[in-house]
This record gives C-alpha cells, structure tokens and sequence, in this order.
C-alpha cells in the first residue's frame, strides 16, 4: 500500500543529469482524441488508482477501471458518468489532499461529466450557455415563460375571474395546452436522445443481453451506488456515513414519475374514455400528482440542503449553478402545481395556471442541457458496466 510513495521518494532522490532534463506534459492518447486538462487529470488519478486499487469494492468505477491499463477520452467519459459522487472513496484515500498525490475521484469525475454534458449537447450552445448560468438562467426562462403566459391570460380574459370549476381548458384550450407542451417536450427528448445515442456510440459498449438490461435497471431504480459500497450511505459534509442523500435522490426520482404518470393517466382519461378536466380529487390522474408533487417538495428541498453543506472538495464548484438551478425549477413545478390544486376552484385559478405552465415549459426547454442528463448518461453508463463485466477480462488485475 505504501509502494507509491516509496517509488516517489526514490525518484526524488534520484541526483539530476547534466544537463538537466526539461520537463514535459504528459500526453493522454486514446482512440485518437486528445484529452483536455480535466479529463488527463481523471486518466493521472486512475492510473494511481489502479496501482492501489483499495477502494475496489465501492462502486462500479473501480472494478471497471481494473480492465484497463490506459483510459482514452471515451474510457473516461464513461467512468465519470459511472461515478454517482458518493464521496465514499475520497474520505477512504490515504493519497488524498493534502497528500502531494492529491487524488480526488469525486471532484476530478464530477468536471469530466459536465465537460461529458457539454460535449454532447444538441445543440451544443445551448449546453455550454447553461453550464455557465445554470441558476439565472432557470429562474429567468421560468419567470419570463411565466409573464408570457399571465399577460396572455390578462388580455383574454383577466388574471381574476369568477370560480371556473377548476376548468383549466377555460382559460387555455386543451389544443392549445397539447401542441405547446407536446412541440416542447417532444424537443427535450430528442435533443436528449441525440447526446445519449452520441455517447452510447462512443463508449462502444458491445451486444446488450436481457441480464444486463435487468441488471442496469435495477441498479439505476435503487440508486444501488449511493450507498458507499458497504450500505451505510455516503460522505456529505464529513467522514460520517449518511443515506440521506440516497433517498432524498428517491423522492425527487419517484416524484418525478409520479407527475408523468399523472400526465399520462389524464391523457389516457381524455382521448381514450372521453372524460375531460377538471377531475375529482380521488380520481387517479389527481392522486398521482399530489403524491408526485410532494415528492418533488421533499426530494429537492432535501437535495438542496445537502448540496449546501456538502464538502467542498466533494464535487465541482463550477457546476453548482446548474445543480442549484435544476433543484429550483423541480422546486417551484411541484410548489406552483400543489398551489394550483389548492386554488382551482378560486377566482384566481388562471393567475396559478399561467405560472404552474411557465415553470413546467421552462423545466421541460431546460432538461437536456441541465442536472437532468446526469441521469440518462448514468443509466447508460451503468448497462455498459453490465455488459461489460460479462464479457472476459483480458487484464484479470482485478484478481491479482
């Protein structure tokens, strides 16, 4: 374990040559790509690694980068999207700062992953527009969309008005409310799906089986990597071992879905049996997003709390707008939608609804560029480990 540093000090010791030798930058190579400075910084540590390999047994990162002697842009890429910022291995390092190794996993994957959102962004300015104002940028796309819509809402009709029954479509057609958020979100997906086929292709993972589907999945549901390894949770703030960070991450996931789900229920309600909104507070599409929506009230707000208090040498400060600025539009969609609820049979129904669509239309024009896609690269960094580890291990260095 201490071979690293004695190699280190005899080198030091070593007496110069005359004349002396002028020192060079070490040149990363792999597949033809040069690497920028963040990502040669994640190769020197995982060659550091690879050597100790003490922290084998914490996540997926490790033994993944076990099979490999060298790491090319694409090998990186997918190891910091592998990497779920645990923290479990930096409080472990014996190498870590202030040791003159100073290897830091979290943070040094943490800047290869925004570099990994940037890069494969479409439209790529989008991306590097809001890695640098992630948190302006979502309050002011929400505020503006918000204005819109309530300016909209104020010529039409009025922003107050007598009680409408909770009859959304009088304020907004149900057309109308369709082709907005359906051009928007259908928008989203593709710009998601484009950086995602992008990656897959790079990564060149190899033939999925259905084990290494299921497999992928289940560890992707359960956030199986936030748990440090040994079950206990993560580092936060210090050494102590915490699964709030997990299961904060649950509620604001399961949150999420459940308002899809509601969407989607409602929308299966409308053309399918041919019942329109408003609906009864016990029907499904209702009860699917109230859950949903508290959901997305405790996840964040939790999420939010942690990442104020987080170590700092846990993570990249530079992507704390864009963290915080995810965390706030999740925020205010379920706050707005729950306020909504509250009010729709009050006259100030179509105030409410013009702002719950302008949060949800700027989280909808926001979710490829933005903490959202940590999540898809993730799931697919996870089914390439899947199918990685089942394929043979040409190296076996995992075994020595």
């Amino acid at each position: 374990m201490r071979q690293l540093e004695t190699l280190a000090r005899e080198a030091q010791s070593f007496p110069q040559a005359a004349p002396a030798m002028v020192e060079q930058p070490v040149r990363w190579h792999g597949r033809g790509a040069a690497l920028s400075t963040d990502e040669a910084e994640v190769a020197r540590v995982m060659q550091i690694c690879n050597a100790c390999r003490y922290c084998e047994g914490f996540c997926a990162v490790f033994p993944a980068m076990t099979r490999r002697l060298e790491f090319g842009k694409a090998d990186l890429n997918y190891l910091a999207n592998l990497c779920h910022n645990c923290g479990a291995c930096l409080h472990a390092c014996q190498y870590a700062p202030p040791h003159e190794f100073a290897v830091n996993v979290p943070q040094a994957m943490a800047k290869v992953r925004l570099q990994t959102y940037t890069e494969y962004a479409f439209p790529a300015v989008l991306g590097k527009l809001y890695r640098r104002n992630g948190l302006a940028l979502s309050l002011a796309t929400a505020a503006g969309l918000a204005l819109f819509l309530a300016l909209t809402v104020m010529l039409t009709g009025g922003l107050f008005h007598a009680p409408m029954a909770g009859n959304f479509y009088a304020v907004f057609p149900h057309n109308t409310l369709a082709l907005m958020f359906g051009a928007v979100f259908g928008f989203a997906m593709l710009a998601l799906g484009i950086g995602a086929a992008r990656f897959w292709r790079d990564v060149s993972p190899g033939a999925a089986s259905g084990a290494a589907v299921a497999e992928a999945a289940h560890d992707a549901l359960r956030l199986r990597y936030l748990d440090g390894g040994h079950g206990k949770g993560c580092n936060n703030a210090d050494d102590a071992f915490t699964l709030w960070r997990r299961r904060f991450h649950h509620f604001t996931f399961y949150g999420f879905m459940l308002c899809f789900a509601a969407t989607c229920v409602a929308t299966l309600y409308h053309y399918l049996l041919g019942q329109q909104a408003p609906y009864p507070f016990w029907s499904a599409p209702v009860l699917l997003g109230t859950a949903g929506g508290i959901g997305l009230l405790i996840g964040p707000a939790g999420l939010l709390w942690l990442n104020l208090k987080r170590h700092p040498l846990q993570g990249d400060a530079a992507q704390k707008p864009m963290d915080r600025g995810f965390i706030a539009l999740l925020l205010l969609t379920s706050a707005t939608g729950l306020a909504l609820l509250a009010g729709r049979d009050t006259g100030a129904m179509a105030l409410l609804l013009a702002v719950h669509l302008g949060v949800v239309m700027a989280l909808f024009l926001t979710l490829p560029y933005g903490k959202f896609a940590h999540g898809v690269y993730r799931s697919a960094a996870l089914l390439k480990w899947s199918i990685e580890k089942r394929q043979p291990d040409k190296l076996r260095l995992g075994a020595d």
